[in-house]
């Protein structure tokens, strides 16, 4: 079977030989691994709005503060309509309060989203990637976080670790950014497995391919993997790592 990808993908900028067939068998074999090494039974926070409020808050956070503060935030305002009618000054004050980084920016990210889904969307978060990428603070990180945490919708947000992991595993080229790494993603890994393919390597991130000290002797996927043999290293990958 002839695999056929995207024109605007290529294999120049990998810094091993390997054909997009080649590429593509090795990526289904990965995310298998990666999934039964990292299962999750519930992969939805279960409400797109809350899931929209919940990636704001993560942006340079770590996972318990903001999940702590998430909460708190509804369990103090409740609803989009309360929050669409706090304050800037007073969610600002929320945030700051609790630790939260960017407070500022956050706090008015959080109430405009807010009041603009409820004046032009009729209080539905929208489910496509464009629309929400209007909002105020969702980049295209947090859009695909809502449409697969929010919504249940295949799709690869690709976050640091996504986007350092792809690169270590050689399923996309070392230099190219986030969002490439993402084009990448969708074109070699089955759409059934996009949902699982970002909390799969946030985990795997966090345990075994770390940013610094990865253990590469640990890791289940050592024999698939080009950085763990060497065909991939940290000079190649220098100059694209961001949040």
């Amino acid at each position: 079977m002839t695999v056929v990808k995207s024109e605007s993908l290529n294999l120049e900028g990998f810094t091993f030989e390997e054909s997009w067939q080649e590429k593509k068998k090795r990526a289904g074999r990965i995310v298998e691994v990666l999934m039964k090494t990292h299962p999750r039974e519930k992969l939805l926070i279960g409400d797109p709005y809350r899931t929209l409020i919940h990636c704001i808050i993560s942006q340079r956070m770590r996972d318990e503060v903001t999940y702590r503060v998430w909460e708190g935030l509804f369990e103090k305002y409740r609803d989009i309509e309360t929050i669409a009618k706090t304050p800037v000054e007073e969610m600002r004050d929320f945030l700051r309060k609790r630790g939260v980084g960017l407070w500022k920016t956050k706090g008015e990210w959080i109430v405009k989203a807010s009041r603009i889904i409820l004046e032009e969307y009729n209080g539905k978060v929208p489910d496509d990637i464009n629309e929400l990428m209007k909002l105020p603070g969702i980049g295209r990180k947090c859009a695909n976080i809502v449409l697969a945490y929010g919504f249940g919708r295949q799709a690869i947000p690709v976050d640091t670790h996504v986007n350092r992991i792809s690169k270590r595993l050689g399923l996309a080229p070392p230099r190219v950014q986030p969002e490439k790494v993402e084009e990448y993603l969708m074109e070699l890994l089955p759409r059934d497995k996009w949902i699982y393919v970002n909390h799969a390597m946030v985990d795997h991130g966090k345990t075994i391919c770390r940013p610094v000290g990865p253990k590469c002797g640990e890791c289940p996927l050592r024999e698939l993997c080009p950085y763990a043999k060497g065909l991939v290293n940290e000079a190649d990958l220098k100059g694209n790592r961001r949040r």
